[in-house]
């Protein structure tokens, strides 16, 4: 009942302590969070950072194609201009192949440059004068032209030469274009192949690492060229149900992030659209490449952070774990310093702050405020008699009885002074208080007889009670129940009496 008391009258709470730990656990929290911010917009710019080195590399792989592509363009438009000439037939055969085929030396890594008529047959052969026969009308380019009226260049899929040359197993694709009269008839295909070792030695010459790899594809899906090879026969293979490239084709340009569906591994994947050709430049960076530095980075940041989280959490742990142990020892000094040592009741300097408490606490809700004065009956006589150790303990067990009758929170047990006790009963009228009395009288009464001594001891009890209709001050009401003592022992002791 007395520790209970004593955080409302020292104000002693742990409030402090809670500060500190909350403080401690949001200061947590902001590290983490500023860390976490931090390694996230480091990840964004290392993504930044690999997209813009990736599209400078597609732009340039672009350029060489958009300008590999025009020469191939610009020989066929000089080889269709060539056939048309009215005078060509009158040359000779030598002659007429240098007029045909004059732009094609500036070709790389050009293959057979031919001209077919309207059936698909050879007309004429940039590697041989007198050209051989042979008939390419099931070509994809020739179907294409033959059956579309659009004069513009068409790409080929990947095919392998027919001939029995040195390169014939290297793949190529062939640039063509339309022949047409000028009512509309379709007239032939003037046709150019470009071995793929270009793309070959174009990717050769840019260095994107260990991992990660550079890819053509057409607009079908079909690969044209990849650095490395992640599949030994993916040239002229359809990828076109793939996810990401179902993506890439939609898109055309931009950058995302995927797994792999050939190696399962993450990459970054920055595309973009030849010019105005069918063809899509593919740059597939790793992403252990790409965000290795990071990773290296987010590790050390993260585990120095965690170490000093912990240790922050840690020193903040010990510095409650102090915190509380002094409120602890403040409580237990506090409770000693208002604890009567003899009978482990409130000691006098209690009784007065809590009698002050209680008094304006009554004044504000008008609630009966009760005093009790105890009084152990012929004590000076019985210590007189029987010795201090027996007297103590006859006091000691007094103390006990009153203070199992008085058990509410607000109620207070205090040593008034000398074989004096002192009870304060808040929100209590003079019947309650009289009740509570009565039983403490009869209980001290059946007490049995202290060792060593020849006769039980009894007690004088002296109530006073203030209520709204009385008018009394605190000295006032102290002295009713002082009188009242009086009166219950000038009547006989062992009673009690309400003023």
């Amino acid at each position: 009942m007395i520790a209970s008391r004593i955080p409302d009258i020292q104000g002693r709470t742990r409030l402090p302590e809670w500060l500190l730990l909350l403080g401690s656990c949001l200061t947590v929290i902001a590290i983490v969070s500023i860390v976490t911010f931090l390694l996230i917009r480091e990840h964004a710019n290392a993504r930044q950072e690999a997209t813009r080195s990736a599209t400078t590399i597609a732009q340039l792989i672009d350029a060489d194609v958009l300008r590999t592509v025009e020469l191939y363009d610009l020989t066929l438009l000089g080889l269709i201009a060539a056939s048309q000439r009215d005078d060509l037939k009158q040359m000779s055969p030598q002659v007429r192949h240098l007029v045909l085929f004059d732009r094609s030396t500036t070709a790389r890594f050009k293959g057979d440059i031919l001209l077919l008529d309207k059936h698909g047959e050879v007309l004429a052969d940039s590697s041989l004068i007198q050209p051989k026969p042979g008939n390419f009308a099931d070509r994809d380019y020739f179907l294409a032209h033959l059956s579309s009226r659009d004069s513009g260049m068409f790409i080929s899929r990947p095919f392998k030469a027919r001939c029995d040359c040195e390169d014939h197993d290297q793949w190529r694709i062939s640039f063509s274009r339309r022949i047409t009269s000028p009512t509309g008839e379709f007239l032939g295909v003037a046709v150019a192949s470009m071995r793929l070792a270009y793309f070959d030695e174009l990717f050769n010459s840019l260095n994107i690492g260990n991992d990660s790899t550079l890819n053509i594809i057409n607009n079908d899906g079909l690969l044209l060229a990849q650095k490395p090879y992640l599949l030994s026969d993916s040239i002229g293979k359809s990828f076109a149900n793939r996810p990401n490239v179902e993506r890439i084709l939609r898109e055309g340009s931009g950058s995302f992030s995927s797994v792999s569906s050939i190696d399962q591994q993450n990459r970054l994947y920055t595309f973009s659209r030849v010019g105005n050709l069918p063809l899509t430049v593919i740059v597939a960076l790793s992403g252990r490449e790409v965000f290795a530095t990071w990773q290296r980075t987010a590790l050390v940041v993260s585990g120095a952070t965690g170490v000093l989280c912990i240790g922050l959490l840690w020193l903040a742990w010990l510095l409650s774990r102090e915190l509380r142990l002094r409120h602890n020892a403040e409580r237990e000094l506090a409770q000693l310093a208002a604890t009567d040592a003899l009978t482990g009741t409130a000691n006098r300097r209690m009784l007065d702050q809590v009698l002050r408490h209680e008094w304006f606490r009554a004044q504000r809700s008008g609630k009966p405020l009760s005093v009790l004065m105890i009084d152990a009956d012929h004590f000076k006589a019985f210590n007189d008699r029987h010795g201090h150790a027996c007297g103590d303990e006859a006091l000691r067990a007094v103390a006990k009885v009153i203070s199992s009758h008085v058990r509410r929170p607000a109620d207070l047990v205090a040593r008034y002074g000398g074989e004096e006790f002192s009870v304060i009963l808040a929100e209590t009228d003079s019947a309650g208080a009289q009740q509570i009395a009565e039983h403490i009288r009869a209980g001290v009464e059946r007490l049995p007889s202290v060792a060593g001594a020849d006769s039980p001891i009894t007690v004088s009890i002296g109530i006073s009670t203030w209520t709204t209709a009385s008018d009394m001050s605190l000295e006032r009401l102290l002295f009713a129940a002082d009188k009242a003592l009086y009166q219950a022992k000038e009547g006989g002791r062992n009673r009690v009496v309400a003023d």
